[in-house]
């Protein structure tokens, strides 16, 4: 039987392209769930400082995520554990990492610019996993697309079915508010920013003379047509098609001043799933099991620049994670044992004594732990579904200040190992070469050497823009092959050999030649 406190936990990322509003959605979630008192922008005065989910220095400056924040409080006896994850398309990577660890997702949409690329590329992940999505369409407040166009478009774009369970009354300076489909009630909009309104008025019924006082007749009227309209086309929620990913409910309010938030976060509470069983490459790993398993999924360094901590951040899959008791770490083959666990409120720590399946705690380390790895009581168990992507620019890397060789190699060693980008070495001479998806990460990579390590580097360009794990089931042909090839083989975190070529086209040339290689555009190919 699965434990009451396993059914209690809720874990999920909420994902988005930037600005879609999904750092104001997760800091509203707080705000209703008790966990901070009022909310504030990501650049705020010292004055009124509470737990804020963009706490890196550099993501106070520029205004945006750059690394995964967890954050979990109790909200209607239930455990919510949020991961409020990158938009920016240069740290995608740390947003797939993040949906590994999660049990379901919730995607905001703006209604001023609809569905934009990298919300498809976020929803090409959730399929890969079939993993649950709500859709929260956001800034209901501002003029936009109709309610009826972006319903087309995202299930056109997005491929999903929809099924709306909220309907807004009006659109800018025409909105009312938001009449929640699935719990019968109206809730009128009046903007507030930082504190939570009250509901003015549930109805059971639209005929409800009580309406006529908060609506005219024609919004009234319209709001009644819509809703039939939606009913007609859309139909009323299946909860096994929306747990198994084919079907998305779909809410609308405007996150800033939070309005449509309760309704989400109720409904939430109410259909998403609870942990699930996961697939290891072993065997399937059920949530109910006896024994204790997790995986890392995140490292983070100097998470406090004041001490200079690395966290891995661990979602447990399965039994119950105690403190101060031994664990094994099946990469390393050997016990661990964690005196400080850690549960996290945005940049909040405190010591955790006990944790279940959904959660995720963080633990200190000192450098035994790698994305991926596995903790668990003494079986050997290894997590799927943790790829490293193919990079598209690389950039070797050029030590500005050579009395600090010792911190740039250190401080390259952990960023990397953090998952900010990957590292690649080439061989002769120990070449670092940094794989990323976009420019930002080299920014934010020179930035954190240069305030966290003391080091300072420059990126020099290379020709490079592709990458390919290369592997063969012939040893010698694969030895062969990166002897030949020196010039275009760095090797990953792993020690694996990754072919770098300028093109598609040098790819192609090579895989012709070299017919017993294989070449995988993801780290995980075993």
């Amino acid at each position: 039987m699965i434990h009451p406190e396993i059914e209690k936990r809720k874990t999920f990322a909420i994902i988005s392209h930037p600005d879609a509003g999904k750092t104001t959605l997760t800091e509203k979630f707080l705000l209703f769930g008790g966990a901070i008192n009022t909310a504030g922008a990501v650049k705020r005065n010292k004055a009124n400082q509470s737990s804020t989910s963009d706490f890196m220095e550099i993501e106070k400056q520029r205004g945006i995520s750059v690394a995964t924040s967890v954050m979990g409080f109790e909200y209607k006896d239930k455990r919510i554990n949020i991961l409020d994850t990158p938009g920016h398309k240069d740290f995608a990577e740390d947003t797939y990492r993040t949906l590994s660890a999660v049990d379901s997702v919730i995607l905001v949409v703006d209604c001023v610019k609809g569905v934009e690329e990298q919300t498809e590329k976020l929803m090409a992940v959730c399929r890969m996993r079939n993993t649950p999505v709500i859709i929260f369409v956001n800034k209901m407040d501002r003029e936009g697309k109709d309610a009826f166009d972006l319903l087309d478009e995202i299930e056109t774009k997005l491929n999903i079915s929809l099924c709306p369970l909220s309907w807004p009354i009006g659109q800018g300076h025409t909105f009312k508010g938001v009449y929640s489909i699935y719990n019968k009630h109206l809730n009128l909009f009046e903007p507030d920013k930082t504190k939570i309104a009250d509901p003015v008025i549930e109805v059971s019924d639209l005929n409800d003379e009580n309406l006529n006082n908060f609506l005219k007749p024609a919004e009234l009227s319209g709001l009644k047509s819509d809703l039939e309209l939606v009913e007609g086309v859309y139909g009323s929620l299946d909860p096994n098609m929306y747990t198994e990913g084919l079907l998305a409910p779909v809410f609308f309010g405007s996150a800033i001043n939070n309005f449509g938030i309760k309704e989400l976060l109720d409904t939430f509470i109410n259909i998403a799933p609870s942990p699930r069983s996961r697939e290891a490459e072993e065997r399937e790993v059920l949530v109910e099991e006896k024994n204790f398993s997790g995986f890392v999924f995140k490292i983070h360094a100097n998470l406090d620049p004041k001490h200079r901590d690395r966290i891995a951040f661990l979602r447990i899959c399965s039994g119950k994670f105690e403190r101060n008791k031994f664990y094994y770490h099946t990469r390393q083959d050997k016990k661990l044992k964690f005196s400080n666990p850690m549960d996290f409120m945005a940049n909040e720590k405190s010591i955790v004594e006990e944790a279940w399946p959904g959660d995720v705690v963080g633990l200190y380390d000192s450098g035994n732990f790698k994305i991926g790895d596995t903790l668990t009581e003494g079986e050997k168990l290894q997590f799927k579904g943790i790829p490293s992507f193919s990079p598209e620019i690389f950039k070797e890397v050029e030590n500005r200040d050579p009395l600090r060789t010792k911190q740039l190699e250190k401080g390259i060693q952990q960023l990397t190992e953090e998952g900010v980008a990957q590292l690649f070495i080439q061989q002769p001479g120990n070449r670092k070469i940094i794989g990323a998806v976009g420019d930002l990460q080299f920014e934010v990579i020179a930035f954190r050497l240069e305030h966290e390590y003391g080091a300072k580097a420059h990126f020099r360009m290379l020709s490079y823009t592709r990458s390919n794990w290369v592997s063969s089931t012939d040893k010698k042909k694969l030895e062969e092959f990166v002897k030949r090839k020196q010039m275009h083989i760095g090797q990953d975190k792993d020690g694996n050999p990754v072919f770098l070529a300028d093109n598609d086209f040098m790819i192609n040339m090579t895989k012709r030649d070299y017919p017993d290689i294989e070449f995988h555009k993801t780290s995980e190919f075993k």
